[in-house]
């Protein structure tokens, strides 16, 4: 090995102070034991999508809690996925305040009904909820649906609706849901990502 005479002294400077410090007690096994806990580590991490817009964003979700049966965990941080090929890990500002959002007092979480005459809000159940909207759905396409055109070909168009597909659903949700609204007949379809 060739070495110059400054790298020789370089060399043996840095293995004496290494070997001065371990022998007065500085040990790097201790010194990594000694390290804080990362806040992090106790967490259990869950990949989601950014709901905000339509480039569907990776998410990171940490969420703190003992995992028993019928306790709820608490959302501590979440970041960008560094692993998801559409935003590597960077956020836009709408999802990097995402927490801000799942934590806010003023997010709706349970269906909410406004009967018409009504000023008030008035909260119900999924199943009812569920029910009124497939109600709705029967009742106007009962009576708008297009059976035939002028020419008396069969169309089944059901053009008094139109459906909105959410953009951050996998291609094969997406593709069930156009499947579903076409069978009813919807000519008005489009996603979030045109919005």
């Amino acid at each position: 090995m060739d070495m110059s005479r400054r790298e020789f002294f370089k060399v043996s400077g840095a293995g004496l102070v290494g070997s001065s410090l371990a022998a007065m007690g500085f040990s790097p096994t201790e010194v990594v034991a000694a390290t804080r806990q990362f806040k992090l580590a106790q967490t259990t991490e869950t990949r989601s999508i950014c709901p905000y817009c339509s480039v569907s964003c990776g998410l990171v979700i940490y969420t703190m809690g003992d995992k028993a049966k019928n306790v709820r965990t608490s959302i501590v941080h979440i970041e960008g996925d560094p692993d998801n090929p559409v935003n590597r890990g960077t956020l836009c500002p709408k999802g990097a305040g995402v927490m801000d959002m799942i934590q806010s007092e003023n997010r709706v979480l349970h269906p909410q009904v406004r009967e018409a005459g009504s000023n008030e809000w008035k909260r119900i159940s999924w199943d009812e909820a569920l029910t009124r909207v497939a109600r709705h759905m029967k009742d106007d396409r009962d009576e708008n649906i297009i059976l035939k055109n002028d020419k008396g070909v069969t169309v089944n168009r059901w053009n008094s609706v139109g459906f909105l597909i959410s953009s951050a659903a996998s291609n094969e949700s997406g593709y069930l849901s156009v499947k579903v609204a076409r069978g009813l007949g919807m000519v008005a379809l489009d996603t979030q990502a045109r919005i």
